[in-house]
């Protein structure tokens, strides 16, 4: 009887995960976007500030920012997308949400800030 019950949750098991399938997620902004800027520290020192977004399936991701190639904040993001338009916020930190739209031109794509500044570009 005890061999019996095994075999009846391992069944359970089995068929409870299949149910329960994650929908595919194929939206555009899936992939790595950056931004990089140089800015004048001083008359004669440049800093480069590179910014970086990981976009997953999942609609979550991870935030990079270099500093002079030293990384200055890491964390984690999520992400969503109405009709055009991508919300990116930024639990635990004081950095606000990002809303964007992603425009193409000539072989590039860039995400688009509502103020028509550039965020980051496809790489």
């Amino acid at each position: 009887m005890k061999k019996f019950l095994s075999f009846l949750a391992i069944i359970g098991i089995i068929l409870a995960s299949n149910c329960s399938r994650i929908p595919e997620n194929n939206d555009p902004v899936i992939g790595i976007w950056s931004k990089v800027e140089v800015k004048n520290t001083s008359s004669t020192n440049k800093a480069t500030v590179r910014q970086e977004w990981i976009f997953n399936d999942a609609y979550l991701g991870r935030y990079h920012r270099y500093e002079s190639k030293n990384l200055t904040l890491k964390t984690d993001f999520s992400w969503k997308v109405e009709k055009d338009t991508y919300t990116i916020s930024y639990p635990g930190t004081d950095k606000p949400d990002d809303i964007v739209k992603m425009e193409t031109s000539t072989e590039i794509e860039f995400l688009k800030e509502n103020t028509g500044e550039v965020l980051a570009i496809r790489e």
